[in-house]
């Protein structure tokens, strides 16, 4: 019975984040549906309940940005969203981490009934929301960076057409798919509220840390100062970058084993241990309880980071 009751509630919990993941994080058109939303609502009044929630839901994000969100904090969290991509504001993201903690570390608790893992189930879900944003920031910047000589190609081929510099960007918000068109796009409207070119493209290159952007940017700041053309400068451009994305994926086809094995020693003794422990609880249990069992554990994490980073060290060849 304890089974399948475990069962349902992995099922429940999987469901409920995925149901939030999807909602936040995989809905191109959330911003559409709120306004649409917003509008349709806009004559009708909020009864009581709801308009309590709303209040109380502004209240906490006004306490988190209080109590716990520096200035400086704020805009580092405001500058790694901005580039994953995520539609949330530094406090809603403080917010889903200590909800994803709560819930990872109460999973934790009803699973094994262990404080220990309670607490280690805690932290691991505190730090999920991180590396799910690291993740969509590294995919985002490898994604903007297999479009960006195509991009290029575009606006030389604009430039030689006649176009103005600004007209070939919103040729490439025409052409190009996400991320190019939304970053172009905040390009465009910064220079239309006011902004210079140097401005907008120095946010473009914060927003978006790509050395490659950068190798762009900084022809285009240079022509603007010196002069020349710009069009065959940025064609020479897109030729550096494909011979560089070759070689790239050259070296990463060549160390992809050597990654793999980083990830498998870091992950294969964790695994294993808590299979054990929920197998045999007994059986391992000794390993936690002793002296020798805790040092000989704490001497394994460490020697398994090690070996981990090393791995990591050695596979990472700069282009």
């Amino acid at each position: 019975m304890i089974y399948i009751l475990t069962a349902l509630f992995m099922m429940t919990v999987f469901l409920f984040f995925y149901s939030i993941f999807h909602r936040i994080f995989l809905s191109d058109k959330r911003l559409e549906k709120r306004i649409e939303k917003y509008l349709a609502s806009s004559g009708t009044k909020l009864d009581r309940k709801q308009y309590d929630l709303m209040v109380y839901y502004q209240m906490t994000k006004q306490k988190v940005r209080k109590n716990m969100l520096t200035k400086e904090k704020n805009s580092k969290l405001e500058t790694m969203l901005r580039r994953s991509g995520l539609p949330l504001k530094p406090e809603e993201y403080i917010l889903f981490k200590w909800l994803a903690a709560g819930a990872t570390g109460f999973f934790m608790l009803l699973v094994s009934g262990n404080i220990l893992l309670m607490v280690i189930g805690f932290f691991i879900g505190f730090l999920l929301p991180g590396w799910y944003v690291k993740k969509k920031i590294k995919e985002r910047i490898v994604k903007f960076n297999d479009g960006l000589p195509d991009m290029i190609s575009t606006i030389v081929g604009s430039l030689r057409a006649g176009f103005s510099f600004q007209q070939a960007l919103k040729t490439v918000i025409e052409e190009a798919g996400s991320p190019i068109k939304e970053e172009m796009d905040s390009v465009i409207k910064e220079m239309q509220y006011g902004a210079s070119l140097e401005d907008s493209l120095n946010d473009l290159k914060e927003r978006m840390p790509s050395e490659d952007l950068d190798l762009m940017i900084q022809a285009i700041l240079i022509q603007r100062q010196v002069g020349g053309n710009l069009a065959t400068v940025l064609d020479k451009i897109v030729q550096t970058i494909r011979e560089r994305t070759k070689i790239h994926r050259q070296i990463s086809s060549l160390t992809a084993q050597g990654r793999l094995s980083g990830i498998v020693i870091g992950l294969l003794p964790i695994i294993l241990a808590f299979v054990l422990y929920l197998i045999e609880p007994e059986y391992i249990g000794t390993l936690f309880r002793h002296p020798i069992g805790i040092a000989l554990t704490i001497a394994g994490i460490f020697a398994g980071i090690i070996g981990f980073v090393l791995i990591r060290k050695i596979t990472a060849v700069e282009v």
